[in-house]
């Protein structure tokens, strides 16, 4: 056998580095099991010689399996167990009257139609009609959820509500036609996540947003943007939304730094004449607002942080009253000065926007945003007690029952919360043409403020969250009028409300070591803004419980979102 199968060459004995060192060696009879890896068996198999108890026609796939490694018998994981029961069975996932289908009105505005279907189980959400025309082999979902996470990014960098920035993203990929995406917003993170069926792996993207900026036409322009692309009428393909987002991106600001630095100067001059100064008040508050201004951009060229910022810019306001107070004039407030120049700082935008995110359910959002403005404020603090404790050891006479008395210039305190409202419209960016409409906004919240807390008598807290209300039931309509954000005619507008002359009394108290009646004039402060957030929240919420808005087939109202307790 050997000679007929190859010559004398294939006769030789192998070498030790041709055998194998698995091979059993010569005289050691083969094993007559064959080796593990020729029959694997399951590590859930049934070990041999154990019998398996016997089990019906109907049994479940367990049982069907277990009888060996052998057994071509397979169950299905989604057979009925044994224990079931055809009259006893649960109530089926789908009721008998079936989900109530959800349909989406075309006349209102994307937020309303996305917000709903965010607060919406995925079940229950309609499958989406693309509005822009994707490519032959479908849409570019890697694409898709890099723009959405860009101009995501935009909104809530210009400080954008957590909820209003996941309706835009969540629009965006339903527009391209992205079924089953979840947008997620904190405050530094945004993510999403697309999954195109139950068996496909999910797509997750993410952006984190580095740094942050105030400027109201960029959010306005990137708004316009979402618009087109959730509009039927308007062709934005993907390129060209990028080709428009680049644009964006690379604007300049619509107000060169040194008109910023004078409406700096402008809101001072404004609040300080709003609590009772002249005009005199008036450009000593706006000189050393400006002063302040320029030193914190000094600290922000030299990469120090905001809150160094903010400590250097309340300075010069505090260190200009007190020196009024040494030198005993008599033609100027140095409590109004102090104080408009704490209404040039006070992070209202961010207090407003922290609130609101707490109102809806983004917690870890606003925690962040909330805490943020705890920093802000605390910096504010720190500058004006180091001056005002440098000023009670030079003996300045700063007297806290110095209150404002101003009920008596009525048109007079109504035009200067509207150069208020007008300053604080150029700080925050805001196109040109939403400037006249945040003045008047501004305006009416001030007349309703003055004629309740100082005219009728309520509390001023009261009379605030009501004014507070006005503006952001008037910004809400007018953000519908023009199917654009809410905040450019919501923040500057309650600029006039926010508590400078409370928070300045305050820390004078606490810098005379009176802590009783200055904690008490800072909790009125922390009040007052929570009045302002919450009355912002609620006009807006209550300008939509009489708009039309996208719900159920049947007249079901929009969703609320559900928190903690079951209704």
């Amino acid at each position: 056998m050997v000679a007929e199968q190859g010559g004398p060459e294939d006769q030789k004995p192998q070498s030790d580095e041709a055998r194998s060192a698995f091979v059993p060696p010569e005289g050691v009879g083969k094993s007559a099991t064959p080796p593990e890896d020729d029959h694997p068996t399951s590590e859930f198999a049934i070990p041999a010689g154990l019998t398996p108890e016997p089990t019906g026609a109907g049994s479940a796939s367990g049982s069907a399996s277990g009888s060996g490694s052998g057994s071509d018998t397979i169950g299905s994981a989604f057979a009925p167990p044994r224990t079931h029961s055809v009259k006893q069975a649960p109530p089926a996932f789908t009721p008998a009257h079936g989900i109530p289908m959800v349909q989406l009105t075309k006349e209102a505005p994307w937020q309303d139609r996305m917000r709903t279907m965010l607060r919406m189980p995925v079940a229950e959400r309609p499958a989406p009609e693309p509005v822009q025309r994707p490519d032959e082999a479908g849409p570019a979902v890697p694409r898709v959820l890099d723009l959405t996470l860009r101009i995501g990014e935009l909104l809530l960098a210009g400080g954008e509500g957590a909820e209003d920035v996941e309706a835009a993203m969540f629009a965006v990929t339903r527009s391209y036609g992205l079924d089953r995406c979840e947008p997620t917003v904190t405050f530094t993170l945004l993510s999403i996540s697309h999954q195109p069926s139950l068996v496909d792996d999910p797509v997750t993207a993410s952006r984190t947003v580095r740094r942050r900026g105030t400027d109201y036409t960029r959010l306005a322009a990137v708004f316009r943007l979402v618009d087109d692309i959730t509009t039927e009428d308007v062709e934005v393909s993907l390129e060209e939304a990028y080709r428009r987002l680049a644009e964006i991106r690379r604007n300049r600001h619509p107000y060169p730094g040194w008109v910023l630095t004078l409406a700096g100067g402008g809101l001072a001059g404004a609040a300080s004449v709003l609590v009772g100064g002249n005009a005199l008040v008036f450009v000593v508050a706006a000189a050393g607002a400006m002063l302040g201004d320029r030193l914190a951009w000094l600290f922000a060229g030299r990469g120090m942080p905001e809150f160094y910022q903010f400590v250097v810019a309340a300075m010069p306001p505090a260190a200009i009253g007190v020196a009024l107070t040494l030198t005993h004039s008599t033609d100027i407030r140095p409590s109004a000065v102090i104080t408009g120049g704490l209404f040039a700082l006070l992070p209202g935008r961010a207090l407003v926007a922290g609130v609101q995110d707490g109102l809806t359910g983004y917690y870890i959002t606003a925690a962040a945003r909330l805490l943020e403005v705890m920093y802000f404020f605390i910096a504010i603090v720190t500058g004006v007690l180091l001056v005002l404790y440098l000023g009670v050891q030079l003996g300045a006479q700063l007297n806290p029952e110095a209150r404002f008395v101003a009920h008596d210039r009525p048109v007079v305190q109504i035009l200067a919360s509207m150069a208020l409202c007008f300053a604080f419209a150029i700080l925050l960016q805001q196109e040109r043409s939403t400037v006249l409409a945040v003045t008047l906004n501004g305006g009416v919240a001030w007349v309703i403020y003055g004629a309740m807390a100082r005219t009728a008598g309520i509390s001023p807290v009261a009379a605030t969250a009501v004014a507070a209300g006005l503006v952001g039931l008037f910004g809400q309509l007018f953000s519908r009028y023009r199917y654009t954000s809410s905040l450019p005619f919501i923040t500057a507008a309650i600029g006039p409300l926010l508590p400078g002359s409370a928070t300045y009394f305050g820390l004078l108290g606490v810098a005379q070591n009176e802590l009783d009646r200055g904690l008490a004039s800072l909790s009125t402060a922390v009040a007052t803004a929570l009045a302002i957030a919450i009355g912002v929240n609620l006009g807006s919420e209550i300008s939509r419980l009489f708009m039309r808005v996208p719900g159920a087939v049947g007249g079901a109202n929009r969703r609320a979102a559900k928190r903690t307790r079951g209704f």
